[in-house]
């Protein structure tokens, strides 16, 4: 497929702009959803990465997991941790590497939080199999983007 100038100069017609438009309404979504229980969309995604494993992962784990630096993960794994979220501890196999868990709070507060997020995204008015949809156009396109950055 070959762009058109008009594709690339156009904002209403470019992906990127909507990519970012979406991500935009997104963040604000979230940020609605979630500060009903103190929490931003990165400590979102911070326990729902915890969630997914059930178990103790390392920062360097989370990090990976949600794309985010230590620089960044480690203040907001500290707010997590004094609002009770988490807990970070010394592995004890190797005092280098930080732990971080789950508390109670977070586990008993899980579907609560899901439940909240599944009933505001189902005003879309999306069937599963179309929002599965989309979230794989977009992780296709994403994937895409990193082989051609690899390239660089």
């Amino acid at each position: 497929m070959e762009f058109g100038q008009q594709d690339l100069i156009n904002q209403d017609k470019q992906m990127c702009f909507a990519l970012y438009e979406a991500n935009k309404r997104f963040n604000h979504f979230y940020a609605e959803v979630l500060g009903q229980f103190n929490l931003t969309y990165p400590q979102y995604l911070v326990l729902s990465s915890l969630w997914d494993t059930d178990e103790a992962m390392t920062v360097r784990q989370l990090g990976q997991a949600v794309n985010l630096d230590s620089g960044t993960l480690t203040p907001l794994l500290k707010r997590l941790e004094t609002h009770g979220w988490v807990t970070r501890n010394k592995d004890p196999n190797d005092d280098r590497r930080v732990l971080v868990e789950l508390t109670t709070t977070a586990t008993s507060q899980k579907y609560e939080i899901v439940n909240l997020i599944r009933s505001k995204l189902n005003q879309l008015n999306m069937t599963d199999q179309e929002y599965r949809e989309r979230v794989q156009e977009v992780n296709d396109i994403s994937k895409r983007l990193e082989t051609i950055l690899a390239k660089f």
